[in-house]
């Protein structure tokens, strides 16, 4: 569903003259630099600043007898589903004030149903895997899901293509039945988890007892916490630039049909599958964090080719599928890492507090996600004020020179984060004593 998002929401409000898609809302600049896209997600997170942390306390505290996280993970799932299908389906296909208005309250309201969803979620990992190995092990099978949900995402405008030929619709028609489709298929994959998971048989956590205002300024007053919000903020900058150009590099960049997408981004995911069992062996061996700032290198690396794309001496479909082939490094290293890297943060937390945060570290991290992912649409909608249409591209490359200041700034600031190494004595003293 937040791949659906990234890749369809820019394209859909604010698509190119050629896509067929008719203009939804206005592109009048506000104050200078900002369209209608890059205010509605900007302001919409707003909401999360107090809603995450609240989110986190609850599920921390709670003492449910069916456990303290699934419970609130299968509430959230019909309201993800419902408001990820009405962030497209505007209320009139012409440029309206109406449409704005409702793009912002489904967007809120997608994004506080998510958050119920993911911060119990993602506090599950440092319960279900108390071994530093077994986090990593987790964290890249968790990252197989993200990947593969990248993957299925990237299929929207083909299989938004076969309904509109198939069923004679209209192109808006087609990309909103997609939606619905992909988010119903998300919504199945949410329950598997919620209803599968035999919480109380697996984790052994007590429910917390620090008020919300203490917990936090413990959270954010851990300097190696901080350090690792910056890294995993940039890279989710960045990648959310990536997923929401990848159709304007191909169309509007390159001149190649939108119908390369999926298999640009199956070519991703194909390379990125290879380079995880060799991210794991490095972790162990040469530790996290020279990987992680290796991989922002990189993916700087990327966005600075994303500027020249188009210009280069290869062929425009060379130059997509090297640069998916490339990309897909940085893209498994750190969709692996961080949440290892966070649960580690979190149980040497547990050892020094003595008090359970597991929810709370992950709503921070999670609202600044959500704060990155957003910035990432405003940044890359506010660019397209520049230019976002054939031989008037401007605005989609200045993308990729900001992705490359970017990365290269988080990459020296997490130069400073300090490696956690816990023993497997200090594990199972802060996951209870439990034998891994």
């Amino acid at each position: 569903m937040i791949n659906l998002i990234a890749v369809l929401l820019v394209y859909f409000y604010e698509s190119p003259a050629n896509s067929g898609i008719p203009k939804l809302i206005t592109d009048v600049v506000i104050f200078g630099a900002f369209n209608a896209i890059a205010l509605i997600t900007t302001s919409g997170r707003l909401f999360d600043v107090v809603f995450d942390p609240l989110i986190a306390q609850f599920s921390d505290k709670s003492k449910n007898p069916k456990g303290r996280r699934t419970p609130f993970m299968r509430w959230a799932i019909i309201p993800s589903f419902v408001f990820c299908f009405l962030v497209f389906l505007p209320l009139t296909h012409k440029e309206s004030t109406v449409n704005i208005f409702w793009l912002a309250f489904t967007l809120i309201c997608f994004y506080v149903s998510t958050t119920t969803y993911i911060i119990p979620y993602n506090a599950l990992l440092p319960e279900l895997a108390p071994s530093s190995e077994q986090k990593v092990s987790l964290s890249s099978w968790q990252s197989v899901g993200y990947v593969l949900g990248i993957g299925i995402s990237s299929n929207t405008f083909n299989i938004a293509n076969s309904l509109k030929d198939g069923f004679n619709i209209s192109k808006i028609a087609s990309l909103q039945f997609t939606a619905l489709i992909l988010g119903f298929v998300a919504a199945i994959a949410m329950a598997v988890t919620a209803f599968a998971i035999n919480e109380k048989k697996y984790t052994k956590s007590k429910p917390s007892e620090t008020p919300l205002k203490l917990a936090l300024k413990q959270t954010l007053g851990n300097k190696n916490f901080r350090l690792f919000i910056v890294a995993d903020f940039t890279y989710f900058i960045a990648f959310t630039i990536i997923s929401a150009g990848l159709i304007f590099f191909i169309t509007v960049l390159l001149q190649l049909p939108e119908t390369m997408g999926n298999k640009i981004m199956a070519v991703m995911v194909l390379v990125s599958f290879i380079f995880y069992p060799v991210i794991n062996s490095l972790a162990r061996k040469i530790g996290k964090k020279v990987i992680v700032i290796f991989s922002l290198v990189v993916l700087a690396g990327v966005f600075g080719v994303i500027y020249f794309l188009g210009n280069l001496a290869i062929s425009p479909t060379a130059q997509i599928f090297l640069l998916a082939c490339v990309v897909a490094l940085p893209v498994a290293a750190l969709n692996i890492l961080p949440i290892a890297i966070l649960a580690e943060i979190i149980q040497k937390d547990k050892i020094d507090t003595g008090t359970n945060k597991e929810a709370l570290y992950f709503a921070v991290r999670y609202l600044f996600v959500k704060i990155a992912q957003t910035v990432g649409i405003a940044v890359f909608s506010m660019m397209l004020i520049y230019g976002k249409d054939v031989h008037h591209d401007f605005g989609i490359r200045l993308n990729g020179i900001v992705g490359l200041v970017l990365c290269l700034a988080a990459a020296l600031i997490f130069t400073r984060f300090k490696e956690i190494k816990m023993d497997d004595n200090a594990q199972s003293a802060s996951n209870g004593g439990r034998s891994s």
